[in-house]
């Protein structure tokens, strides 16, 4: 069912029947590795390019969540994943080695988030009865695609984001039970406010973030104070006090205490990461390991997640384009 201009509320939602995490190195060490259910200590993961490890990790999360949920891979009917590589590369090679129907994704750092979106709606309306959702993102790739080889050991400036090694799947089924249920999801739209610093990734992605939580909010009717928390996914230390700003002025503010950012989760500040973690992969953990164990073990019961991403190509980069954002959002509830 269609609610408002932007969002959907599932008849049929769908149950988060097994979730899997996995990060590496750097994100083992900060605040929620607790939470993680597999931590590497090699940021290769036994292969030969940063490249093809972060392929491996994504296949290794997503099989993990397939076993968990109970399913093999003749049983599971689609792959909603992507990552940040050219022609999403590392999802495109994890989908031939796990041989599933495959709907590859590119919304950026928000790419696992819009997955939820539109796999809930297709097991809703009964065109899938299962689906895995998933998105990965690694610092090495990152960094050689979008910014610098790591090899030059470019100084970053205090707004640089640190692309996080991590992947995070879940697995959606149609049906009933106890459990984490995907209730809503809300569509975003482009939001451009003519940033062009490629190392200021919360500024450009604020007002995306913005547009997509007050268009959830009157699309449903809800407040913030109907959530236990509103996490979003990549804005960092410096793009959550944007976004609390944009609120503000609004004149509709946030509460602080129940806004989150899972970028700004995931490192300790002493870990050098300047502004916080980003990347596919970011939110995908972090949703998949903090926050689902944390409404599996009733500390949270209703929650907003909205992923967050920056437009932006090398080429566009080359063109001095601005960077545009754009955000999505799902509502998990306990039941």
């Amino acid at each position: 069912m269609r609610a408002g201009k932007q969002t959907f509320v599932y008849e049929h939602p769908p149950r988060v029947a097994a979730h899997a995490s996995i990060v590496g190195p750097k994100e083992s060490q900060g605040p929620l590795a607790a939470y993680f259910d597999e931590a590497s200590q090699d940021d290769l993961f036994g292969q030969k390019t940063w490249e093809l490890g972060e392929s491996e990790m994504l296949r290794r999360c997503a099989g993990r969540a397939m076993r968990d949920g109970g399913l093999t891979q003749e049983e599971t009917q689609a792959f909603f994943s992507g990552d940040l590589n050219n022609q999403i590369i590392a999802t495109g090679f994890a989908a031939r080695a796990l041989g599933l129907p495959f709907v590859g994704l590119y919304g950026a750092c928000s790419t696992f988030v819009e997955g939820l979106v539109l796999a809930s709606a297709l097991i809703s309306a009964g065109f899938l009865e299962n689906a895995l959702c998933a998105a990965s993102s690694h610092f090495c790739t990152a960094e050689r695609q979008f910014r610098f080889p790591l090899e030059m050991g470019t100084q970053r400036p205090p707004s640089a984001h640190w692309t996080a090694t991590a992947a995070g799947c879940a697995l959606l089924r149609a049906g009933e039970g106890a459990g984490i249920y995907v209730t809503a999801g809300t569509l975003g739209r482009i939001i451009d406010y003519k940033i062009k610093d490629a190392n200021h990734m919360g500024a450009a992605m604020a007002p995306a973030v913005q547009s997509t939580i007050a268009a959830h909010l009157d699309d449903t009717g809800a407040t913030a104070d109907d959530f236990d928390l509103i996490a979003t996914g990549d804005l960092g230390w410096i793009g959550r006090d944007i976004l609390l700003e944009l609120f503000r002025e609004s004149g509709r503010p946030l509460p602080p205490e129940t806004l989150v950012d899972c970028g700004a989760s995931l490192f300790y500040q002493e870990q050098d990461t300047h502004a916080g973690g980003s990347g596919c992969g970011c939110v995908a953990s972090v949703t998949c390991g903090w926050l689902m164990k944390r409404m599996e073990q009733g500390e949270l019961k209703r929650i907003l997640v909205t992923g967050s991403g920056a437009m932006l190509s090398p080429t566009s980069t080359m063109q001095a384009e601005t960077i545009p954002g754009v955000a999505y959002a799902v509502r998990l509830e306990v039941k």
